[in-house]
């Protein structure tokens, strides 16, 4: 009897661990706009830098009853463009796009990547995103995303770049 109930005690033990586990454990989206300036030149690479952007973590960690002391990883998830203007057009344009992560004293870093746009690509392109721990450049205040793209065509008008991350975040919950 005593090692059913010690036994019925230690699961219970583990899966309340996890789902405390669980509950450090968010996402945090952030969203820049970038222009790809029209005239660029073909099957040249070029870089567009995103403004500085804050990323609040401290108090988005708060939110999540966490500090930045306790955060474990910050991983991007999804990295996602959308064309916004000129109205009705895609990412045709594109041959190939890398993007850049900076913050301040931190090393430039790449975290997603698309080396063959399709000539078919619509409006909305998903990027391939590194498995990198990207936590000391969440925790810092703000960020810099510096796209290098590479055009297939002629640009006649600015294209105006909607760029949205997903970064998961895992935590320990005040230091369980």
């Amino acid at each position: 009897m005593k090692k059913f109930l010690l036994l019925f005690a230690l699961v219970g033990l583990f899966s309340s661990c996890d789902k405390l586990d669980e509950l450090t454990k968010f996402e945090m989206d952030f969203n820049q706009r970038v222009v790809i300036p029209s005239s660029s030149g073909i099957d040249l690479p070029f870089d567009v830098y995103t403004p500085e952007t804050e990323t609040n973590s401290s108090s988005e960690f708060e939110v999540n009853d966490t500090r930045k002391d306790l955060i474990e990883e910050i991983v991007l998830t999804k990295l996602s463009l959308f064309v916004n203007s000129p109205e009705g057009e895609d990412f045709s344009f594109l041959e190939s796009i890398v993007v850049y992560m900076s913050a301040e004293d931190l090393p430039e870093i790449e975290i997603a990547w698309n080396n063959e746009v399709a000539a078919t690509a619509g409006p909305l392109l998903e990027l391939n995103t590194t498995s990198e721990d990207l936590k000391e450049y969440i925790k810092k205040d703000s960020y810099t995303l510096r796209l290098k793209t590479v055009t297939d065509e002629f640009l006649s008008s600015d294209y105006e770049i909607d760029v949205a991350s997903t970064f998961f975040v895992d935590a320990k919950i005040l230091g369980l």
